[in-house]
This record gives C-alpha cells, sequence and structure tokens, in this order.
C-alpha cells in the first residue's frame, strides 16, 4: 500500500485542500479523502462539518465528515471524486438533463423539507433587505467601479439605487427556506452518477429561487434558454410553490441578485486579491444579467450600459 498526496486547487474561499490516497487507481474516491484547511477568521467555514451532517440527516447528499478540529482548522472529508457538473458542460443533452434534474431533486429537498428540521445548526446571515443591499453594492463598487472603471458620476447615470433598494425590500419580505447561496456547477460534484453538495458552508435562510437562478444562469456553463426553460419547470414539477407565476417574478429578482455578487466576487478576486483567473468569467456573466434585467421594471438604463460593457 502506498500514500500520495495532491493539493487541489478550489474556488476563492481562502480553504487549502488536499487529496491523501492510500492506494492507486482511477480517481473513484475509494482508498482516499479529502484534507481540509480553513482559516479560523471565517465563521463560516467553522461550521462546514455541522452543516454536513445536518443536510445528511435530511436526506441531502454530501461528503461524510471523518474528521473535525474547530481549534486547528482542521477537516477531512470522504472523497467524492473529482467530477463537478461543471465537468460535463460538453456532454450530449440527455446526460447533462440527467443530471441536473438529479440534481433539481436535491434542491428542492433542501428547499421544501430542510428548513423543518428541529436540529438545524447555527447558519450565516439570513437573507434581508441589508444583504441584497450589500450584494447589489458589491457589484456596483468591485464590477461596474473596480474592472469596468466607472466613476461615481457615471454609476450614478446608470444605476437606480431607490429601484434596486425596493427590489431588495420586497424579497426580504417574502418567506424563507433554506438555502445553499452558491449554488453553481462546480459546488455539484458527481460520483456513480449521483448529485453531491459541497461548499455548503453559507447555507442560511434565504429564497429558492435564489438557488435556482445560480445554478441555471451560471456563468462557468452555458445553458441555452431552451434548456432553462426545461429545468425550471421540471423543478416546479418537484417543488410545487403554491404560484408558479409568482415564483417566476421572484427568479428573475433573485437571478439579478446572484448575478450582481457573482460580478462583485469576480471583480474583488481578480482585482484585490490577484485571482485574476477569475475575471475571465465577467464576459460570459454581463449577458446573463443583461437578459435579466430587461424583464424587470426600473432596470433599464442598466440593461443598456451592459450591453455597452459587453461589447468591450
Amino acid at each position: 500500500m502506498s500514500t500520495s498526496v495532491k493539493s487541489i486547487e478550489k474556488g476563492g474561499s481562502g480553504r487549502k485542500f488536499w487529496r491523501i490516497r492510500t492506494r492507486t487507481g482511477v480517481d473513484t474516491g475509494g482508498g482516499s479523502c479529502i484534507l481540509v484547511r480553513y482559516s479560523l477568521d471565517r465563521a463560516d467555514n467553522a461550521g462546514y462539518a455541522d452543516i454536513a451532517r445536518f443536510l445528511s440527516r435530511v436526506g441531502i447528499r454530501v461528503p461524510e465528515i471523518l474528521l473535525h478540529d474547530p481549534d486547528e482548522g482542521i477537516m477531512v472529508m470522504e472523497d467524492v471524486g473529482s467530477d463537478d457538473l461543471f465537468s460535463f458542460r460538453a456532454a450530449p443533452w440527455p446526460e447533462r438533463r440527467r443530471l441536473y434534474e438529479l440534481t433539481l431533486a436535491q434542491a428542492a429537498l433542501l428547499h421544501t423539507r430542510a428548513h423543518l428540521a428541529s436540529d438545524c445548526p447555527p447558519l450565516q446571515q439570513r437573507f434581508d433587505e441589508t444583504l441584497y443591499a450589500w450584494e447589489q453594492d458589491y457589484f456596483i463598487e468591485h464590477c461596474l467601479g473596480r474592472h469596468f472603471k466607472m466613476t461615481a458620476a457615471d454609476i450614478a447615470a446608470h444605476v437606480d439605487r431607490t429601484r434596486l433598494r425596493e427590489i431588495a425590500a420586497q424579497l426580504a419580505a417574502e418567506p424563507r427556506c433554506l438555502v445553499h447561496r452558491d449554488f453553481q456547477s462546480q459546488n455539484v460534484m458527481i460520483r456513480d452518477g449521483q448529485p453531491a453538495f459541497i461548499d455548503f458552508q453559507g447555507l442560511r435562510p434565504g429564497l429558492a429561487p435564489y438557488d435556482l437562478a445560480s445554478l441555471l444562469l451560471d456563468p462557468y456553463v452555458s445553458l441555452p434558454a431552451s434548456e432553462r426553460d426545461g429545468l425550471f419547470a421540471h423543478y416546479l414539477a418537484l417543488a410545487r410553490p403554491e404560484n408558479p407565476a409568482h415564483f417566476r417574478t421572484l427568479y428573475d429578482l433573485c437571478a439579478m441578485q446572484r448575478l450582481m455578487q457573482a460580478l462583485g466576487a469576480y471583480g474583488k478576486l481578480g482585482h484585490t486579491d490577484g485571482r485574476t483567473d477569475f475575471l475571465t468569467h465577467i464576459p460570459a456573466a454581463i449577458p446573463l444579467l443583461r437578459e435579466v434585467l430587461g424583464k424587470i421594471t426600473g432596470m433599464e438604463k442598466l440593461a443598456a450600459l451592459l450591453v455597452e460593457l459587453g461589447k468591450k
């Protein structure tokens, strides 16, 4: 028996990952585990293990936590392999559709049942008016200001902050469930043809359409409108919201929020944190946000601005 250790590059959270193998062979997760070291100055990372165990108890597939030392910021967890939903982006649609539908089934379980459990661990700040406003400002500061170098006057001419705050208040007034918060293709691992969620340390009360928009309007994976529409309908059949038309309205507003958050993160990680690889995702996210803004009253000026920014 031999042992090998390999560093894994994953996301922008500041955590470090290593795959430890106790035998050679194809990467199926067998005979290996994942060692994680996280910074103690991030409370969300410290809650990962407790959230993982909670999600597993309510029937959501996540890696098993084998060891957790919160004082040292160390975890050892099950290795669910290296294939994520992103890895299948070029696969034929029937294969991708099956994986997305299985993923949405797990999401619907999270959104409709997990919040009913009595043993939920401490979570991060719920989605409220303040958090929605923060996402909007994050986009304005790090994407429009930092990345596209727009002046405060130019931003003011194209961004109706009053309307944005109205949307924040509207979303904050809606009943909440539990949401993943970063529900995109690279946070859904595929092992033996089944999805397992990772990077769920941001789990919190929020709106189901936010997670759905995060997956279907993922800048990392280009889903044609026909595929998005089919998956949206599939989720509705699973989750069965009381008012599908209202759910669709919330979906568009949540999609705006999610894409603003993502663009803000790309700008901050790329320009402030030196992770320039994240800047390459901005050209894919800009047209998605423009498409969504075209469906929201009061966002016409910002939508027109994004058309111009998309040409740069």
